[in-house]
């Protein structure tokens, strides 16, 4: 019995046969005239961030704070109480602000943000990685949840390709309702509205997989052979999140947590050398504590006078790299008397860090490309 191989397979009663002209789009062999043109199935691998905006002025910034604080994820806000609050007074102030804050780290030659930039660079080598590894019939993407290309449209794109099943990686290492577990909720909200959708797998918080660890303390042991003389401690600062939401059964603190002890462990450092840390903080109520911001100003009235800080949680350096850990942070250290700051960047478009998520993807493509 002859082994279907993944092609659309027709009613072979009426004159149809499996077999297509040739690869890709083409026409079914034997089939009438008529008959509209057939792609070769193919699998996706769609990977997503949290987004940018298109430009730093007002009104690009104002739709895309619109966009993310507006996510009930994010914040979850009775909409009574909170859209007022958000349309009237944080959206008449915030976008100069975070435009301005843009603006510092803003490409201006390719009129786009750094996120924009180092995303779609891994998605360049994970496909070539992913291409020399399946071959031509795996499409590899990238979208963005609030902001542009939309995880709507790049779905859209997929399927017209031919895509008819997807792997769905939300580029988040520590997963938290507001980081992949939204990114997740657009994609269903996209898959609702096509006609045919694709079969999906979204890929799970990848936090203590092995290879991710050993691309992090690589990064790490880089930054250490480059200085003369070694910081005193290392601050992993991860994005931070309401308190709230940890008693509610987040498990993103906990994931937190077990990567920071699984990055010393592989350094085979001793415990004390990694402070974990929450950054990004706004808002009244209680974040995760400890505060990066306060941290480091802490560390340095006790007398550690040179740390270093990197972001495990982000995967692409961004506005709260770039701007919040390299000036916020960096300033409230050194006001306190720190006299060596230094910022390991994030893996972005490492070697090792394609070949990490080229490792998680391959795991999720199980069964359906050999």
């Amino acid at each position: 019995m002859q082994q279907w191989d993944g092609r659309p397979m027709l009613d072979t009663k009426a004159g149809h046969s499996p077999a297509i002209d040739r690869p890709g789009e083409g026409r079914l062999a034997h089939a009438p005239a008529d008959h509209p043109p057939v792609r070769r199935a193919k699998v996706g691998v769609l990977i997503a961030n949290l987004g940018t905006p298109d430009a730093t002025d007002y009104w690009s910034m104002r739709r895309y704070l619109n966009e993310f604080l507006s996510d009930r994820r994010v914040i979850d806000y009775p909409r009574w109480k909170w859209q007022p609050l958000l349309q009237l007074i944080i959206l008449s102030k915030r976008p100069f602000s975070s435009g301005a804050n843009y603006r510092k780290i803003w490409d201006n030659e390719r009129n786009e943000s750094p996120l924009m930039t180092i995303t779609r660079s891994q998605t360049e080598a994970l496909r070539d990685v992913l291409t020399a590894r399946f071959g031509d019939r795996i499409v590899v993407d990238f979208c963005m949840r609030y902001g542009n290309p939309s995880t709507a449209s790049k779905l859209r794109a997929m399927i017209e390709a031919g895509v008819e099943k997807l792997v769905f990686l939300p580029l988040y290492p520590q997963g938290a309702g507001a980081t992949s577990v939204t990114a997740n909720d657009a994609l269903f909200r996209a898959l609702m509205a096509e006609a045919n959708p694709p079969a999906v797998r979204t890929v799970a918080p990848y936090f203590d997989h092995p290879i991710y660890i050993d691309a992090l303390a690589k990064s790490v042991e880089e930054a250490w052979a480059k200085m003369e003389v070694k910081p005193d401690v290392l601050v992993a600062s991860y994005h931070g999140m309401p308190k709230r939401y940890l008693m509610s059964g987040d498990s993103y603190h906990c994931q937190c947590q077990k990567t920071s002890r699984l990055l010393r462990e592989r350094l085979g450092w001793d415990k004390g050398q990694i402070h974990t840390t929450f950054q990004s903080v706004f808002g009244p109520e209680e974040w995760l504590k400890p505060y990066t911001v306060e941290h480091v100003a802490e560390l340095a009235k006790q007398g550690k006078k040179r740390i270093a800080v990197v972001a495990p949680a982000f995967s692409a350096d961004c506005i709260e790299t770039l701007e919040e850990i390299e000036g916020e942070i960096r300033e409230a250290f050194e006001h306190a008397g720190g006299e060596s700051f230094t910022y390991i960047p994030c893996l972005n478009d490492r070697a090792d860090h394609i070949g990490a998520l080229a490792e998680v993807i391959s795991q999720n493509l199980g069964g359906w490309l050999d």
